[in-house]
């Protein structure tokens, strides 16, 4: 089973899906004139400055934490280890290019969500990569979106919703309570530590208590919790860095040439290069969601009436999440050759702590087991609603349904501390590709809509139009020139 796997993960993440990626991502950077960087500092701005006067369910700031709950996860910690193992140090320079490509996607996603958004009879939004490829492109593609929708909903609740959650979660207190595995019981024909078991039954409790009160109580635990945690974790890796300061410029060259296979045998390097490539770019995905369509359901429930400002508060996501929370674990894997240890998992990025923090190794396994539970369980959260507007869709709304799917998500997060981390990974990367493909189609054919939004927008913020006018955008009028 474990090879089968590996050849349709191996199918779904070849060339085609890396061109398509990257590819949108570049249509979206030279279409939107670099937004991603000339806007960088207004988007900041509006990430933390609330829209007046906007329908939708939560603030912005609360749809942008609800979005990095669910991408802000075991990606940043186990899954940067993991792409580093396998892919070499190059893979943290595909990561890191794809999410810098990821955040012109991830805010054309946003604005096409807040644009193409309907409302209820309860004034309810919704949104996401079903209704913007329903209402913007036609009924006739309304298959794409029943794709997308499927795909989604099986991805929340046995790939990266919950599985890799929970599995990342157990691992990191097995490795910090019961690391020989001393404690153990046998269970489905295998022993398992009671760390383990403990671990996933008290979180599979309190996913059950937040789960029950929607997404106002989701997003309510994700603006205190992700903020916070971010903060702590950051810190421990800037320290990190500062620590092994006199080591940065070797790690860059070495991170740029394997990136590009030049550290390989003669011969060799394009295999290399490659291996880099689809590591750290399925890794990426993985961890900022940019193309992958989740993040716009977050968005669609956004109290905003501006598609361009809900875009840019999105585009700052994939920021936070892929440009300083998994450069900061990639950088400290690589400072301390933690790749090179024949660990896996979040074992390699407590060895990077326990190497680079003037700390034991107890207290590193510690550290990282409180930031990764914290991520990973605010990742299942925001999960649980996305494949929940999934499977609405797919329904017609029919609450019954939904009803049970929570209850049948809640049993997955049960169940995934006792699959293997190989197979978790590989499956979260199948469901991942299968659910970005409707999306990046999507994406693709509605690129003129998100050029002309974005031209719109900051023509009327250039002319004083607008409500706010933040003086960093004055003096930048080029998306104003035909």
């Amino acid at each position: 089973m474990g090879d089968i796997l590996s050849k349709i993960n191996s199918l779904i993440w070849g060339a085609p899906m890396i061109v398509l990626i990257l590819g949108i991502g570049i249509i979206l950077t030279v279409g939107c004139r670099m937004i991603q960087i000339r806007r960088l500092p207004l988007a900041l701005k509006y990430m933390v400055k609330n829209e007046e006067g906007g329908q939708g369910d939560v603030t912005s700031f609360q749809a942008l934490c609800t979005a990095l709950s669910a991408t802000i996860g075991t990606g940043n910690i186990v899954g940067v280890a993991t792409a580093i193992v396998a892919g070499g140090p190059g893979a943290l320079f595909w990561l890191e290019l794809a999410g810098l490509l990821g955040m012109a996607t991830k805010y054309a996603e946003g604005l096409l969500a807040v644009k193409y958004r309907t409302f209820d009879d309860h004034g309810k939004a919704l949104g996401g990569p079903f209704y913007y490829i329903e209402n913007g492109l036609g009924q006739k593609w309304k298959w794409l979106a029943k794709m997308f929708a499927f795909f989604g909903a099986i991805a929340g609740v046995i790939g990266i919703g919950t599985i890799a959650q929970i599995n990342g979660i157990t691992s990191a207190a097995e490795t910090f309570f019961d690391p020989e595995k001393m404690n153990t019981v046998t269970l489905f024909g295998n022993e398992y530590s009671w760390a383990v078991i403990i671990t996933g039954i008290v979180v599979t409790i309190l996913v059950a208590i937040v789960l029950i009160g929607g997404v106002q109580r989701i997003a309510r635990v994700s603006e205190i919790i992700v903020p916070l945690m971010i903060v702590i974790y950051v810190g421990l890796c800037l320290f990190m860095i500062a620590m092994n300061i006199s080591k940065l410029p070797s790690v860059i060259v070495e991170i740029v040439q394997s990136a590009f296979g030049l550290r390989a045998v003669s011969g060799g390097a394009m295999g290399a290069m490659m291996i880099a490539m689809q590591k750290g770019i399925a890794r990426g995905i993985f961890s900022n969601e940019s193309g992958l369509g989740s993040a716009p359901i977050a968005a669609a429930a956004a109290q905003s009436k501006e598609p361009v400002r809900q875009g840019l508060v999105s585009m700052t996501g994939t920021f936070i999440d892929t440009l300083v929370v998994c450069n900061m674990t990639g950088m400290a894997i690589i400072l301390t050759g933690a790749w090179k240890t024949g660990l896996e998992g979040s074992a390699v990025t407590i060895y990077a702590f326990s190497e680079a923090l003037p700390i034991s190794q107890t207290i590193a396994s510690l550290l990282l087991m409180i930031c990764l539970a914290f991520f990973a369980f605010t990742t299942i959260l925001g999960w649980n609603y996305y494949s929940e507007r999934c499977l609405s869709y797919l329904t017609g709304g029919n609450t019954k349904f939904s009803a049970i799917f929570r209850w049948v998500y809640i049993f997955a997060v049960f169940i995934g501390p006792y699959l293997t981390v190989s197979a978790v990974w590989t499956i979260a990367d199948i469901f991942n590709g299968l659910m970005a493909f409707p999306n990046i189609v999507a994406l693709i054919l509605l690129s003129p809509v998100v050029f002309k939004e974005t031209k719109s927008y900051f023509a009327r913020l250039s002319a004083g139009e607008l409500e706010e006018l933040p003086s960093v955008s004055l003096t930048d009028t080029s998306l104003d020139d035909d």
